[in-house]
């Protein structure tokens, strides 16, 4: 069957450069971007891009039937750091996005469904080292409780309504295609660029602070083989894993090919968010399931970052 593909939230980091791969795979005509705001100009200039707001259930409903959408990534949310600052709003995105999608799924208006979690779903009271899949979440921050409840969302409209709904929890996601977009990992991308333009950087987590982190092509590579893998037999937030780091440890692999590089700690509000998540994961569920391997490890991506980034973006 050939496949007709809608993503909402096309312009985000994660959702530039799967846009991209998507079109690769399907064919520039069979591939819808969407957002409010327009992208990077190799987005905008590579396919169909249409101005939408991800809560606008009508006229999402109107793509899904002018573009006979068989697939939807419905990857428009507010991250982290940013929905702290603005807790209702992020809720009313977050959740009533979700909703929006999975309603019109309900009404069979498209086949399949990719919607992203995060290790912010995790909480303080869960394991932080080799976290389980299954295992205690009581998230405590805003981002993270959308996430949590998104969950169980998509697990509800894949029991009581056949929906075919796909999910990964992202870690820290690095890349130098797009600037960071208010995530507590996103020092993690900052460090990068800062450290080819002025050779420093100030840090807004703790230098042992260690989050699980993965480089943006092992997470369009875990994203585009679940979606192709046959029917799963139930719903699941599968983890993925790449790479456990702090940021002295990315800083050292930086000093390996930059030696004057200096960076400085100054925690922030972002700390406390770092603090409840996880310090590593278990993704053996989607090791088994799927077979989910990661590509990248932190000095082939800190190459890789070196050469790529524009400290001018």
């Amino acid at each position: 069957m050939e496949q007709r593909v809608l993503i909402i939230g096309a312009c985000g980091q994660i959702g530039t450069e799967l846009t991209l791969k998507l079109r690769d795979k399907y064919g520039t005509s069979n591939v819808v971007a969407s957002d409010l705001k327009e992208g990077t100009p190799q987005l905008m200039t590579s396919g169909l891009f249409i101005k939408i707001d991800a809560t606008d259930k009508e006229q999402i409903r109107n793509i899904l039937v002018e573009f006979n959408i068989t697939q939807v990534y419905m990857m428009a949310a507010m991250l982290s750091a940013t929905a702290e600052k603005m807790p209702l709003r992020a809720w009313d995105l977050n959740m009533t996005a979700l909703l929006t999608i999975l309603e019109l799924g309900k009404e069979g208006l498209y086949k399949q469904l990719f919607w992203p979690s995060s290790i912010g779903a995790f909480g303080p009271n869960s394991p932080h080292t080799n976290t389980p899949q299954d295992t205690i979440m009581a998230p405590t921050t805003v981002y993270g409780i959308s996430k949590y409840s998104g969950e169980m969302w998509c697990q509800y409209y894949a029991t009581q309504y056949g929906l075919d709904v796909r999910t990964v929890r992202y870690p820290g996601i690095v890349s130098y295609k797009t600037k960071p977009g208010g995530g507590t990992t996103d020092y993690a991308v900052e460090i990068y660029f800062e450290a080819l333009k002025s050779r420093n950087y100030t840090c807004f987590l703790s230098e042992e602070t260690t989050l699980p982190m993965m480089y943006m092509d092992d997470a369009i590579e875990a994203t585009l083989s679940l979606m192709a893998h046959p029917k799963l037999q139930a719903y699941k937030a599968y983890n993925i894993s790449g790479i456990n780091f702090n940021p002295k440890e990315i800083a050292d692999a930086i000093k390996k090919q930059i030696p004057e590089f200096k960076i400085e700690y100054q925690p922030d509000f972002r700390q406390a968010i770092a603090d409840s998540w996880p310090q590593s994961i278990d993704d053996s569920q989607a090791k088994a399931d799927w077979d989910w391997q990661p590509q990248f490890d932190l000095e082939k991506m800190t190459s890789v970052m070196l050469a790529n980034c524009k400290p001018d973006m």
